[in-house]
């Protein structure tokens, strides 16, 4: 679900977007941040409403295919009567997005905050750097006592999205809750009874266990169309097995932490038995010949199929009427006893979900505004809606009425829906993603938690531009040799070469602005 290639590559299209909003006329000179005109209306500093006076605020959003319109969500209706606030939200569609983003920047048409905006770490340093974006530290720390507790809590958040020079532009979603942040590795355990099996602990027996699911006849049905394993398209199943090979993914990317010295390991000699691995089960029809063409969809149908033995993902939500079926196992040992569950997202999972602009004139109120997502109250009533319309409580957790569920209308009533919402998932608001069976599966995972999961770094502005460009490079190449690898298009008699086009990408250079990077988090 966490797919770590090439996440912050930005496009030919956000560069120039980023050149043209340094030069607009009204975005500020020089490189000091610049904030917002003094408010037209007073704060209360605490309570509801946020306001005597009534105020409105103009948002720019990501709006998911399945949502509605977010004017009708209850959240925004329901806490505009609580706060004094109305929010006039811009809805972009996903698709082009990114490009209707850059073009607001670009052109210096500002709205007042962008929420569930994805801003980037490199959006951040740069549209702060020119003062499109505001500094929030400050107003983190007098009006957001929610955001700014949960930030003393766990003090990663801080490191993962202030600056190098000490400020902070965009402010995260926050996850506190451990199965939110892994995908669960689930096994067909109907299948294990029906050939006497047991739940594989090491890479081996997890082989032996898909060969049997491919020859066994596991479904009965006397055809060989069983699944054995099947992953998300593309690398996501490297993803999925690094920790059994020794590999970790901190800081955001393929890196391994040891004894506070970064390693980035894409050519490492582990990776090379992981992608052998790998080529193994590809070879022998293991592993789903799809992964590196199938869709989204295909994907999740083949998880409500039941036809499939071995899969990943957060939650039970897609094979609910055969959930029985599946039970979630811990990581496999790898040949040298790694057992690590490297694929864990950070507890401030998605960067930039909301930033404030300069054109704002009321960055107290908008700080006070969000802030209430950042607890369980707030979070509950952006997720679940209204209680007894939409949820009931049971033992003080919110969960969806049955009634409602059947209606589809989920995604309608709430912007969680489609992912990145600012706001916090907490063991109290998470029960549609966290039932009994996905708790169960993350009890499996968490002996082989890591006891940090670094976020990717802030850069400076420079910094930031060239770690852009080398892993545009990097990534782009590392997937098409490794793709390459796992399918037999390339033999592993190629590895030398393979290990000297990364050196000569300057990946050398790359882990060392990482490791400048870390050791200025660690001060």
């Amino acid at each position: 679900m966490y797919k770590l290639w090439g996440k912050y590559a930005l496009s030919t299209a956000l560069v120039s977007a980023l050149l043209l909003s340094g030069c607009s006329s009204n975005s500020g000179s020089g490189s000091e941040a610049k904030t917002a005109e003094p408010s037209e209306a007073t704060v209360n500093e605490t309570g509801f409403p946020l306001t005597k006076e009534p105020v409105t605020l103009n948002m720019f959003t990501r709006i998911a295919p399945l949502n509605g319109p977010f004017k009708d969500m209850p959240v925004f209706q329901d806490y505009e009567k609580m706060s004094n606030v109305h929010v006039n939200f811009t809805e972009a569609p996903t698709d082009g997005f990114q490009e209707k983003k850059n073009l607001l920047f670009a052109s210096n048409e500002l709205p007042d905050a962008f929420y569930r905006s994805g801003i980037t770490p490199l959006e951040a340093t740069q549209y702060g750097a020119v003062g499109q974006l505001i500094p929030l530290e400050d107003l983190i720390d007098k009006y957001a006592p929610n955001l700014k507790s949960l930030m003393e809590q766990y003090p990663e958040i801080r490191s993962a999205i202030t600056t190098p020079e000490g400020h902070i532009y965009a402010i995260p979603g926050i996850v506190t809750l451990a199965a939110a942040r892994t995908d669960k590795k689930w096994i067909n355990e109907a299948w294990l009874k029906k050939l006497g099996l047991k739940e594989p602990e090491t890479t081996d027996e997890l082989y032996d266990v898909l060969v049997a699911f491919r020859d066994k006849d596991p479904n009965g049905n006397g055809k060989k169309d069983e699944i054995p394993m099947t992953a998300r398209a593309g690398l996501a199943v490297v993803n999925l097995m690094s920790g059994s090979f020794g590999l970790d993914q901190q800081l955001g990317y393929n890196i391994n932490l040891e004894n506070d010295k970064v390693n980035i390991w894409m050519g490492s000699e582990k990776n090379k038995e992981m992608l052998m691995y790998l080529n193994k089960l590809y070879k022998e029809k293991l592993l789903d010949p799809e992964l590196f063409s199938q869709k989204e969809a295909q994907y999740l149908a083949k998880q409500g199929s039941g036809n499939a033995g071995f899969f990943f993902d957060q939650t039970n939500n897609n094979f609910l009427p055969i959930a029985d079926q599946y039970v979630g196992i811990a990581p496999p040992a790898g040949p040298h006893g790694d057992r690590l569950q490297a694929q864990t997202a950070p507890v401030p999972r998605d960067f930039g979900a909301f930033a404030i602009s300069s054109v704002n004139k009321y960055p107290e109120i908008t700080m006070r505004w969000i802030d209430y997502f950042y607890s369980d109250e707030g979070s509950t009533l952006l997720r679940f809606g209204r209680e007894g319309e939409h949820y009931e409580l049971k033992d003080g957790i919110p969960y969806y009425k049955e009634d409602f569920l059947k209606t589809d209308n989920q995604p309608k009533i709430t912007p969680y829906a489609g992912g990145g919402a600012p706001h916090l998932i907490s063991d109290k608001v998470a029960s549609y993603i966290n039932p009994p069976q996905v708790q169960e599966a993350q009890k499996k995972l968490d002996p082989y938690m890591p006891k940090v999961r670094y976020a990717a770094p802030m850069f400076d502005e420079k910094t930031a531009q060239e770690v852009n460009i080398l892993r545009n490079d990097i990534d782009k190449y590392y997937e098409e040799q490794s793709t390459k690898f796992i399918a037999g298009a390339l033999s592993f008699d190629k590895w030398d070469e393979f290990q000297s086009t990364l050196k000569k990408m300057q990946i050398d250079k790359l882990q060392e602005m990482y490791q400048a990077a870390y050791d200025k988090m660690e001060k």
